[in-house]
C-alpha cells in the first residue's frame, strides 16, 4: 500500500476522526513517520486529518501531530499558504496556550515557519496570535522561548504588524531577551528590535526602558562570540542612531572598543555591520574627535588596503574619513595610513563604481588642506595621474569627474605632479575644454583655476596657448565683460 495512496488517506482519516486517542495515536505516529521520509508534496486531502488531530484531547497525539506538521513546512512538504487557507491556523494557535512545553514549542515552530509568508503574518495577527506568542517568548523552556521568539522576529517582517507587536507590549519583552544565555533567542530578539528600529517612531518606546538598558545591552552584545549576534547588535544600534542625541549616547558608552574588534573581525558580516554603524557614529560632530585616534584611522586604512573588491567596506570607510577631515584632526589623518588606502584604492581594478565616488569625494576632501595635500605626494606615481586624468575626463561621471579633476587642481602646483602630467596634456586640455563649456558655474570655474596654474610651467603655457582652449577662454572672458556691464547697467539704474 502506498504512502500516499487512496487507501492510506481513508485509513488515517478514520484514525484521526476517531474519538479513540489510541487511534488517534495511531495516526499521529504514521504522519511522524511520514514526515521523516516523504520527499514529495503533501497533498491538500492529506492535510484534513490534521484538523482533527491538532484538536485532540490527548497529549501524545497533540505532540506528534504538531511535530509532523513542523517536519513538513521545513522540508518544504507543504505549502505554508496552504496550511493558513485550509483553517489550521486556529488549532496550531490554540495549541500555544495549553500547559504541555512540547506542544508549545512544535506549534511555535510552526508559527514561525508559518510567518515566513506576508500574507500569513497578517491572518496570524488577525486571529490575535501576537499576544500568546510574547506570553511564551517569557516561558521557563529554552526550546518553547526559542521558537517563539523567532516567530515574533518573522511577525516583526511587516510594518503594519509592527505597531500591533508594540502596542500589545512586544518592545520589554524582547529588550529582556537580550539578556538570555541562549545565544538563538538573543539573535531572534536583536533581529526584532532592528526590524523595529527601522521606523524612527518606535525609537522613543525603545529607548524608554531604564536609563540606556537597551543601548547598554546592545552594546555588550558587540563582544558576542556568535558573530551572527555581535552583528546584529551593530545593525540595531545603527538603525537606532537616527539623532545626534543617541549618536553621542552609544559614543559616551565607551563603545570604540569593541568596534575596533569588530572591524579586525574574520567574518564580513560583522565587519561590514560595524563599519556601517561607525559612519553613522561619525556624522555627529560632537563624535569626530573621538573617532579620530590613530587606532581607529589606522584601522580603516589598513581595510582600504586590503578589501579593495568590498563596496559596503570600501564606500564606508571612505564616507567615515570625510566625516572626520577638520582642521583640528589633520595632522592625525596625515600620520595614518588614510591617505595610502584611498589613494590606492582608486588604482584597484576590483573596486567598484559607487564606492570609488565616495573615494574620490574623500580624497577631494584631503586635497583642500594644504599640508594633506602635500602629504599625498609621496604616493602620486605616472599610475596614479594617469588614473585621476582618466576620471577626471568621464563627464558622465559627474560628480567623481569634478572631485578628480579638483585633486588635480590641488596638488598641480608642485613640480612633481607636473611633471607627471606632462605625459597627458591632451587628455588634460580635452577635460579642461569640456569644463570651461560646461553648464554648471563650478565646473567653469575649476577648468579657470587649472589652466592658471598650468601656465606657470612652460610647457604646459606653450600648450595651452597653441590649443582651442585659448579660444574657449577668450570667449569667456568678453561673456563675462559683457556680462559685467549689463549687470552695471541693471545696478546703476536700481539706483535712479
Amino acid at each position: 500500500m502506498s504512502l500516499l495512496g487512496k487507501n492510506s488517506l481513508e485509513a488515517l482519516r478514520t484514525l484521526a476522526f476517531s474519538e479513540n486517542p489510541g487511534l488517534q495515536q495511531s495516526a499521529a505516529l504514521y504522519y511522524l513517520h511520514l514526515s521523516q521520509h516523504l520527499i514529495s508534496q503533501l497533498t491538500e486531502e492529506h492535510l484534513e486529518p490534521y484538523y482533527a488531530l491538532l484538536q485532540s484531547s490527548d497529549v501524545e497525539v497533540q505532540q506528534m501531530s504538531s511535530l509532523s506538521l513542523v517536519n513538513f513546512l521545513l522540508e518544504g512538504n507543504i505549502n505554508r499558504d496552504l496550511v493558513v487557507q485550509m483553517g489550521l491556523l486556529e488549532p496550531i494557535l490554540e495549541l500555544l496556550e495549553l500547559g504541555d512545553s512540547t506542544v508549545q514549542c512544535n506549534s511555535c515552530a510552526c508559527i514561525m515557519t508559518l510567518a515566513a509568508s506576508e500574507s500569513n503574518r497578517e491572518a496570524i495577527t488577525s486571529v490575535g496570535g501576537v499576544i500568546p506568542l510574547l506570553a511564551l517568548a517569557n516561558s521557563y523552556d529554552p526550546r518553547v522561548q526559542q521558537n517563539a521568539a523567532g516567530a515574533i522576529l518573522n511577525l516583526t517582517q511587516s510594518e503594519w504588524i509592527q505597531q500591533v507587536l508594540c502596542r500589545e507590549g512586544a518592545l520589554p519583552v524582547l529588550t529582556l531577551l537580550l539578556e538570555s544565555p541562549d545565544s538563538e533567542v538573543q539573535y531572534y530578539s536583536c533581529t526584532a528590535l532592528s526590524n523595529l528600529a527601522v521606523n524612527s517612531h518606535h525609537h522613543e518606546a525603545m529607548l524608554r526602558t531604564g536609563e540606556g538598558f537597551l543601548l547598554r545591552t546592545l552594546i555588550s552584545l558587540l563582544s558576542s562570540s556568535v558573530e551572527k549576534v555581535s552583528s546584529q547588535a551593530c545593525v540595531c544600534l545603527r538603525n537606532l542612531a537616527v539623532s545626534v542625541h543617541i549618536q553621542a549616547d552609544i559614543i559616551a558608552m565607551d563603545v570604540l572598543p569593541q568596534l575596533l574588534s569588530l572591524l579586525a573581525s574574520s567574518s564580513t558580516d560583522v565587519q561590514q555591520a560595524s563599519i556601517a554603524l561607525l559612519w553613522k557614529l561619525s556624522q555627529h560632530p560632537g563624535n569626530q574627535d573621538t573617532l579620530t585616534c590613530a587606532e581607529m584611522l589606522n584601522t580603516l586604512g589598513k581595510l582600504l588596503l586590503t578589501h579593495k573588491a568590498d563596496p559596503v567596506l570600501v564606500g564606508h570607510a571612505a564616507c567615515i574619513i570625510k566625516n572626520l577631515i577638520l582642521p583640528q584632526n589633520m595632522q592625525r589623518i596625515m600620520e595614518s595610513s588614510c591617505s595610502e588606502g584611498l589613494l590606492y584604492t582608486i588604482l584597484s581594478p576590483d573596486v567598484q563604481e559607487e564606492p570609488l565616488h565616495y573615494v574620490i569625494a574623500c580624497l577631494a576632501e584631503l586635497a583642500k588642506h594644504e599640508g594633506s595635500a602635500f602629504h599625498m605626494l609621496q604616493w602620486m606615481d605616472e599610475s596614479l595621474i594617469k588614473c585621476l586624468v582618466k576620471l577626471a575626463g568621464q563627464l558622465q561621471h559627474t560628480e567623481p569627474s569634478f572631485q578628480a579633476a579638483s585633486i588635480i587642481q590641488h596638488v598641480i602646483c608642485h613640480e612633481k605632479v607636473r611633471s607627471l602630467l606632462k605625459c597627458h596634456i591632451k587628455e588634460i586640455q580635452c577635460y579642461l575644454m569640456n569644463f570651461l563649456t560646461h553648464q554648471e558655474i563650478r565646473f567653469q570655474q575649476l577648468g579657470i583655476s587649472t589652466v592658471c596654474k598650468l601656465q606657470e610651467d612652460p610647457e604646459f603655457s606653450l600648450a595651452i596657448r597653441q590649443s582651442q582652449l585659448m579660444e574657449h577662454l577668450e570667449r569667456v572672458h568678453q561673456q563675462t565683460e559683457e556680462t559685467q556691464k549689463l549687470l552695471r547697467v541693471v545696478i546703476n539704474h536700481m539706483d535712479i
